[in-house]
């Protein structure tokens, strides 16, 4: 479901104005089929950065066509995944600094003002990274506790800074001190329950798929233990229970990725292993 309006607080059109922006600075952003969600997120940078590139892998919608509405680059590159798909964004902006966003992302006013005020003096931002607390948007509320706070890598020197991959999940790294800004980092998640589901099992696919790949021994405890381990620490470390109802969908949900994610590496391991090792009476 689409946000309401008071939860989208841009007013910003489309136009060349929206990378006359005076900052050294270039926002980056990967996108297939995000129509319902680019608008939105390079609306919140509107006149804030110099330069927008946006990596598509394929969409079929207007994703496209709006991103170049609003100033974008836009450039298409078969799916990598998406620390490579995001590296490969990075490596094309010309800025010393880089904004990295999720086409479902959006700046608070709130997280704009404290990257201009950043940027205000003569000098330099003291810092090779800065971190944006993301909130998140479920169903028809914001998330408080269950994913919050939650402190994510955005603002960064581009020369040294580099996605990297763990087990499947994307980070950007820095080589240099980091610090924290002032605001909020919009997150407008899911559609709908469906849609979270859907996400959740595709996700948990690939980072099982990726940790078959090596040759380190999948503990079959991890089954257990990584499901319980998220549900203790969402719903009774981080007070999930206190965002209600949607604090027990994002508890339980996470607990089944949890699960997927080593069924699923233990099935793509075993599939591996048994077709290094025909069976008996095969040649």
């Amino acid at each position: 479901m689409k946000a309401p309006r008071h939860a989208y607080p841009y007013e910003a059109t489309p136009g060349s104005a929206a990378v006359a922006g005076p900052l050294p600075l270039a926002c980056a952003v990967i996108t297939r089929d995000e129509a319902d969600n680019i608008g939105r997120c390079l609306a919140s940078v509107a006149g804030l950065v110099r330069e927008i590139v946006v990596v598509d892998s394929g969409s079929t919608d207007a994703t496209c066509e709006i991103a170049r509405e609003y100033g974008a680059r836009v450039i298409h590159r078969d799916w990598t995944g998406f620390a490579a798909q995001k590296q490969f964004a990075m490596d094309q902006c010309s800025q010393p600094w880089l904004l990295s966003l999720d086409a479902d992302e959006a700046l608070e006013p709130a997280a704009r003002a404290a990257i201009e005020a950043l940027f205000a003096g003569d000098s330099e931002p003291a810092h090779a990274g800065y971190e944006i607390n993301r909130l998140t948007w479920y169903l028809g509320d914001w998330v408080r506790h269950t994913w919050y706070p939650e402190w994510r890598l955005r603002l960064v020197r581009r020369d040294r800074a580099a996605w990297r991959d763990y087990n499947g999940h994307d980070y950007l790294a820095v080589d240099g001190e980091v610090a924290r800004l002032g605001g909020h980092l919009l997150h407008y998640s899911y559609r709908n329950l469906e849609h979270h589901m859907q996400q959740s099992i595709h996700y948990a696919r690939m980072s099982g798929l990726q940790l078959a790949q090596g040759d380190r021994r999948i503990p079959i405890s991890k089954l257990f233990f990584s499901p319980l381990g998220r549900f203790i620490r969402l719903y009774l470390l981080k007070q999930g229970w206190r965002d209600g109802w949607r604090g027990v969908l994002l508890a339980f949900s996470s607990v089944m990725s949890g699960f997927l994610k080593y069924a699923f590496a233990l099935e793509a391991r075993q599939a591996r292993d048994s077709a290094k090792t025909p069976p008996d009476g095969d040649s």
